[in-house]
């Protein structure tokens, strides 16, 4: 079988499997921001502060945070497949719950069932990733999962504000958002032969044909090391440390970066609600150069640190209140592109941090720094909107960028360090 025959079948069935991980990673972003962006129409009809709409966001995190961190065991345990479909059931669920919601507990509710589903997400889809895609088509992998991501967050304002605004009614965006959630779970039974890490069909077509079989064969198997040796390693909790802070300044923008710059800035909601929109849509762009790089630079942590300080820099600036209003909402929006960029940077940063077998541990240990991040945030933006500082919101934003970047750099350092002992 010639060369190009052979990568032909493979390069086919990496863009499935790509896509399929994709499409559920983009729902479950999507889900992150269920509620958030119906924020003023339950402020109209409930009268809730702040403060007790960022409770829920810490809701939905504090259990997706617990949750991904017992689910990459579970991952490794009974494989990602029927984790993944257990998941955006509890999407579903979530949708429906808000939709009928009478009360701040059934918010409350919606909120723990759309954190159940999101938990087991990281492990689910790098777990796949790690073992089905082929070695020179993971870069492009991780870039796609990340662009997909951006673009969940980047749809929801415009869904589920969308709708409510054409409707009237929040409760059928929540509706619709079950219907979303149902489609992608039945999109992913049909296609279940293409998310199947236990038996992948690249190894089926020999090592030949397939450069990055032999590494996944290795990862697929388990470990003899003990089942949390993985937390023994610095590099895991160094992670850990980069996506707490790095997901402290990304919820600032998420939930609270609208009301703020319609307080800086004195622009109307529906300009306003569009800065998470275009946040998400520059970091997809990002994202897509993301994925080039990761082929060709060799110290990741670099790429990641200039493009995360550049994106911090960017939201401090908003956060003076010197811009006008539309050039502030460009210039926001503007600093997703620095993030997204950064984004399959940290995913292999990851990968390569990870020892053999413990895949699905080490993402839901380091990822669940990101829920972390997200429930601490919320309530603490929210404090700083009550109190009337928005600017603050941009310069807190910035800050924890900024000082994730060093995490980043301990984390490459590491890395480094343990290949030269090894050449």
């Amino acid at each position: 079988m010639s060369a190009t025959s052979s990568s032909s079948p493979v390069w086919r069935q990496d863009a499935r499997t790509i896509g399929l991980v994709g499409l559920a990673h983009g729902s479950s972003h999507f889900f992150h921001l269920l509620l958030p962006p119906l924020f003023p129409w339950l402020i109209a009809e409930f009268g809730y502060s702040y403060v007790q709409l960022g409770a829920m966001v810490s809701m939905f995190f504090i259990v997706s945070g617990i949750g991904q961190m017992l689910s990459g065991f579970l991952v490794d345990r009974i494989g990602a497949r029927p984790v993944l479909f257990a998941a955006l059931g509890c999407f579903v669920v979530a949708g429906l719950v808000a939709a009928s919601a009478q009360n701040y507990a059934m918010l409350l509710a919606a909120s723990l069932f759309a954190g159940l589903g999101n938990a087991p997400f990281h492990p689910v889809d790098f777990t796949i990733l790690n073992k089905r895609v082929s070695a020179p088509n993971m870069g492009h992998a991780f870039s796609v999962h990340g662009i997909t991501g951006n673009l969940g967050w980047a749809a929801a304002p415009v869904f589920m504000a969308g709708i409510t605004s054409w409707t009237g009614s929040w409760r059928l965006a929540c509706l619709c958002g079950a219907g979303l959630a149902a489609l992608v779970l039945l999109t992913m039974v049909w296609q279940r032969r293409w998310l199947d890490d236990r038996a992948p069909d690249l190894q089926a077509l020999g090592p030949d044909a397939a450069p990055g079989s032999a590494p996944l064969q290795a990862t697929s198997q388990v470990s003899a090391a003990p089942a949390f040796a993985f937390l023994a390693l610095p590099t895991v909790w160094l992670c850990f440390a980069f996506f707490f802070l790095s997901t402290v300044g990304l919820s600032a923008v998420q939930s609270f970066a609208s009301p703020a710059l319609q307080a800086l800035y004195g622009l109307p909601v529906a300009q306003t609600a569009m800065v998470v929109t275009g946040f998400m849509l520059c970091g997809a762009v990002g994202a897509v150069g993301g994925g080039f790089l990761v082929a060709r630079v060799q110290r990741l942590e670099r790429t990641i640190a200039v493009f995360l300080l550049l994106a911090g820099a960017l939201l401090a600036l908003v956060g003076t209140g010197w811009l006008s209003g539309m050039a502030a909402l460009v210039v926001a929006s503007v600093a997703g592109f620095g993030h997204g960029l950064s984004g399959p940077s940290r995913d292999m940063l990851i990968k390569q941090a990870a020892p053999p077998g413990a895949t699905g541990r080490v993402y839901g240990t380091v990822y669940s720094g990101l829920d972390l991040g997200f429930s601490m945030a919320a309530p603490m933006f929210g404090y700083l909107m009550d109190r009337g500082q928005p600017g603050l919101v941009f310069f807190g934003a910035g800050a924890a960028l900024a000082a994730s970047v060093l995490a980043a750099g301990a984390v490459g350092a590491g890395i480094h360090q343990r290949r030269l002992q090894q050449s």
